[in-house]
């Protein structure tokens, strides 16, 4: 499992020529540091008498952020999961007009598949973006910086996971699946901006 490697690891795993982990997974895992810069705002903030009146929905929002880094971690494997089938069918004969077809119709079941993940990937992380924007206004003052940096995290992680979405929908033979599952990915990049700009905003006011 790709949570269990060390950074180092899945530095070197990431820049082989092997077809996982690849972009999907990259994006996981820094939609998790951006969960985990999040947490470690919290962190510093509960027990402090300062930010006592917002004591309970910080930790609430440590205890969300964990599972939501803990998913993002789990995702990375399941993104290579998704992918190795979509690999596989790449390489599938079509020299006649059978292998044409059911090579056809791997794809498409894989293509869709590989585009499920992504879209996963982008629910969780702007669910993250939504505990961060607590945190930039209710969290310790000495470590707001870092809620910022979480953010830019986030939208890096969104927007890049809805790249494997689009290149894989684009070659998708049933249209109206591809465009539901594009129209889902726009709507979550929308919201995702919004919470950027307004976050970052806040943070930036703070620290400048």
């Amino acid at each position: 499992m790709m949570r269990e490697k060390s950074l180092g690891e899945f530095t070197d795993d990431l820049s082989s020529s092997k077809p996982v982990p690849g972009g999907g997974g990259a994006c996981a895992a820094v939609g998790a540091y951006a969960a985990a810069l999040g947490m470690m705002v919290g962190n510093l903030t509960t027990g402090k008498k300062r930010y006592a009146e917002a004591e309970e929905e910080i930790r609430e929002c440590l205890k969300c952020l964990e599972a939501l880094r803990d998913r993002l971690l789990d995702l990375i494997d399941q993104d290579a999961e998704a992918f190795e089938p979509l690999s596989k069918a790449y390489s599938l004969p079509k020299e006649t007009p059978e292998q044409k077809a059911k090579k056809e119709e791997v794809m498409e079941a894989a293509l869709y598949e590989a585009s499920i993940v992504p879209v996963k990937i982008m629910e969780t992380v702007l669910e993250a973006m939504r505990h961060l924007r607590v945190l930039g206004r209710k969290g310790s003052r000495i470590a707001v910086s870092d809620v910022g940096v979480g953010v830019l995290f986030a939208q890096a992680a969104l927007e890049g996971a809805s790249l494997n979405i689009f290149i894989n929908t684009k070659m998708m033979k049933d249209r109206e699946r591809a465009q539901t599952l594009d129209q889902k990915a726009e709507a979550l990049i929308r919201e995702g901006e919004e919470l950027r700009r307004e976050i970052y905003t806040e943070v930036l006011a703070c620290v400048r």
